[in-house]
């Protein structure tokens, strides 16, 4: 079962298995320096869609799917599925899973939603409630753009501190096994709000609570920065990533040596001209799931947090002047089980 520590944290002793996962995405994702990794790539964003919003549906589809067909698994071996994304009533998320027959738990967590629904896929199997739950979640920039800032016809300027919007999925299962990578603990994230009102700039709307968060799991746990080989924040990009590593360094704490963020490890920030780097639901979930979760099991890297960061905003709350409240839930991921771990699906 799980044991709370401090503030928000919590141990999973038994340790689920990520037993599969799958990543998607489309030529720009290929071009950059994950683009190999990933299992599918459309030339076309429009996926052979009629619209944007279908095409996202279509990447979230294609990511579950990939995600039981590598594992060997079927719908009716899903117990629960934790999904969301970042349009309206999450349409990505049920359309895209209502022909599935398993039951749903929609979830609305910005670009922190990856981490929010591993978190609560690894609680639900800790727990006992299921065998196996699934995440899953993603981004379309068309999508994103004609919700949150303007239809791409209209043509405007992008400002040096905005991301490009990831166009890919990212969806994991997690179950009972002996297999890495293995859920050691959560750390549920607190809501930050330091006033940033510019949409985009939300990687500083953002590193509040990345750092919040961040900082009560090393408090709780008494772990160290060093005692991972990653901590991997998504998606601050360059201007939160900047903010995130002040903000700690003034909590006495220095993860400069183990950090990078999925908004730059997903494009080449000077070949790709994505300003600040990458953002989206679908950024954290596709490097999660194309590049880190395969390093964990094959043993390149031993002990990972994962920590992604969401803007919980929506487009008239900002037309009103509204500033923007930042989330980071936060993943830990091991090679190694924790006391109870490891055990059998």
């Amino acid at each position: 079962m799980a044991k709370r520590l401090g503030s928000g944290t919590l141990l999973l002793e038994n340790s689920p298995s990520v037993l599969s996962f799958g990543a998607v995405g489309t030529k720009k994702e290929g071009e950059g320096p994950l683009g190999n990794a990933l299992d599918r790539l459309w030339e076309d964003s429009m996926l052979g869609e009629d619209t944007w919003e279908k095409a996202e549906c279509r990447l979230q589809k294609e990511a579950v799917g990939i995600a039981l067909e590598k594992g060997g698994f079927t719908p009716e071996d899903l117990h629960f599925i934790f999904a969301g994304d970042l349009l309206n009533q999450c349409i990505s998320s049920t359309y895209s899973i209502r022909d599935l027959g398993v039951p749903f738990v929609g979830l609305f967590g910005a670009c922190s939603t990856m981490a929010e629904g591993l978190a609560m896929a690894s609680l639900f199997v800790e727990g006992g409630f299921g065998e196996r739950a699934a995440a899953a979640t993603s981004s379309h920039f068309c999508s994103a753009e004609r919700q949150f800032r303007f239809p791409l016809e209209y043509g405007g300027q992008r400002t040096p501190t905005s991301q490009w919007t990831v166009t890919g999925s990212g969806a994991a299962i997690v179950g009972k096994g002996k297999q890495p990578p293995f859920v050691r603990g959560v750390t549920i994230g607190r809501m930050k709000d330091m006033g940033i009102t510019d949409a985009n700039n939300m990687g500083a709307a953002m590193a509040p609570a990345a750092s919040d968060t961040i900082a009560r799991f090393f408090r709780d746990t008494g772990k160290q920065p060093e005692d991972f080989d990653l901590i991997a924040t998504g998606d601050l990009g360059q201007v939160g990533s900047t903010l995130l590593l002040e903000l700690l360094a003034g909590e006495g704490i220095s993860i400069a040596g183990q950090h990078n963020d999925c908004g730059l490890m997903i494009y080449d920030r000077e070949r790709q001209q994505v300003e600040a780097g990458g953002s989206g639901c679908g950024c954290s979930a596709t490097v999660l799931c194309s590049h880190i979760l395969p390093e964990l099991r094959q043993g390149a890297l031993r002990n990972v947090l994962f920590i992604a960061t969401g803007a919980l905003m929506s487009p008239t709350a900002v037309q009103q002047g509204e500033s923007i409240p930042g989330i980071a839930h936060l993943v830990w991921l091991s090679g190694e089980p924790g006391p109870g771990g490891g055990q059998a699906g």
